[in-house]
């Protein structure tokens, strides 16, 4: 039997933009970008779904502008 192990699994309720951004279920856009080493190295440092996260984070940032 396979289990999976969700313990690095991000609850919706701790991130409002990361449940937007699941019901949303926007397309996504495959983007080459540049970032400072320590910001990509501690996302990756949270585990799978830094990606997801990361674009909740940016997601955010843009809520509170009011820009999404």
């Amino acid at each position: 039997m396979h289990v999976h192990d969700k313990s690095n699994a991000v609850p919706d309720a701790c991130c409002p933009a990361l449940r937007l951004a699941r019901q949303q279920r926007q397309r996504k856009v495959l983007l080459t970008v540049r970032y400072d080493a320590d910001i990509i190295a501690a996302f990756r440092a949270e585990g799978p779904g830094w990606q997801t996260r990361m674009n909740a984070a940016l997601r955010s940032w843009l809520a509170a502008k009011g820009k999404v």
